[in-house]
């Protein structure tokens, strides 16, 4: 065992691996690759592993990608094979219904993350109410936090406080927040806030280690990761690099590193052996603060209306398109090729 493991967690890991990398791979997880994935964590000592479709309960859909296999059987799978982490699932309300909670409450879920925009806070209040009506632990997850000062984004999670929120995270959907950025949000919700604060930190500018970091500094409670950073866009934070990370500068986890590291070696890097290389889109992405998820939507586009796919990224960015809003990457694209 490593040193990470011999002293009480300086905060909390959520492996997003199976919610988050499943944009990453279309969608297409099986059963035996969540058993597989699941059951290395577990053996890692991960805490908490999240399982849904990359958009959350109830994504499967034309708008956002079919998923190769319904997210409720692989939600059932996960609970099976952990024997001492949680299990989490992401909701996006209005994507996911009050149904899909109580099902997966019943199926053995622990934690349910409600999603919005960074600005539409109000809408999560009756899930966030339900979920804890239901008995699980209830996480807000403010998406494309750099949408928003550090003093609105407080008035925002406020909100999900209220609602009774156990903690909210600040998501950088986009990996567009510099570490400084990501500081001041966490900064200003932990001076703010009775509850836990949490950071989700994707990698479009290669800060996503260094901005969960920082946010260490500044007392955040819990932080997400995906093994080999698999997620969307350029991916998220490494988990097996932020905990190798820790350990030498001694802030335990509570897991043991090279155990995830070959967990993330021998079962992840099979499914997506190019995560991790931020490339030229990757890279716009959180240089125009555009959403990860828009990465394949964007490539599609380019190839059916014969178009740069990077600037159909920067526009998007120019208009501050955001989550939800997926039709407009093809009214971008239209313009864009009737205008070539």
């Amino acid at each position: 065992m490593t040193a990470s493991t011999d002293a009480a967690p300086a905060f909390r890991l959520t492996d997003s691996t199976l919610r988050d990398g499943s944009h990453a791979i279309h969608h297409t997880f099986t059963a035996p690759q969540v058993e597989a994935v699941v059951g290395a964590l577990d053996r890692a000592g991960v805490p908490v592993i999240e399982v849904t479709h990359g958009d959350g309960l109830g994504g499967s859909s034309f708008n956002y990608g079919f998923s190769g296999t319904t997210e409720m059987d692989l939600i059932d799978v996960a609970v099976k094979t952990a024997e001492r982490a949680r299990i989490a699932v992401l909701m996006v309300p209005g994507i996911g219904l009050k149904d899909h909670l109580r099902e997966v409450a019943d199926k053995g879920v622990e934690i349910a993350r409600i999603a919005t925009h960074c600005t539409e806070a109000d809408i999560s209040e009756q899930h966030i109410r339900l979920t804890k009506e239901l008995g699980m632990e209830a996480v807000g997850f403010l998406m494309l936090a750099h949408m928003l000062s550090p003093e609105d984004l407080l008035e925002q999670a406020r909100r999900m406080q209220e609602y009774g929120a156990d903690c909210v995270y600040v998501v950088d959907s986009a990996g567009a927040l510099t570490i400084d950025d990501a500081k001041r949000r966490v900064a200003a919700l932990k001076a703010g806030l009775d509850i836990q604060v949490g950071v989700h930190a994707h990698n479009n500018l290669s800060l996503a280690v260094a901005n969960s970091l920082g946010a260490l500094e500044e007392g955040a409670d819990q932080i997400d990761g995906c093994t080999v950073g698999l997620g969307a866009g350029a991916g998220n934070c490494p988990t097996e690099v932020l905990v190798a990370v820790c350990e030498k500068q001694d802030i335990p986890t509570g897991i043991d590193a090279f155990t995830v590291i070959d967990a993330a070696e021998t079962v992840v890097r099979p499914l997506q052996p190019t995560q991790g290389v931020i490339d030229r889109d990757g890279l716009l992405l959180g240089y125009a603060g555009v959403y990860g998820s828009f990465l394949h939507h964007v490539r599609a586009a380019a190839d059916r209306y014969d178009v740069s796919s990077s600037e159909i990224i920067l526009e998007l960015g120019r208009r501050g398109i955001v989550g939800g809003q997926e039709d407009m990457i093809i009214d971008v694209a239209v313009q864009l090729a009737q205008s070539a």
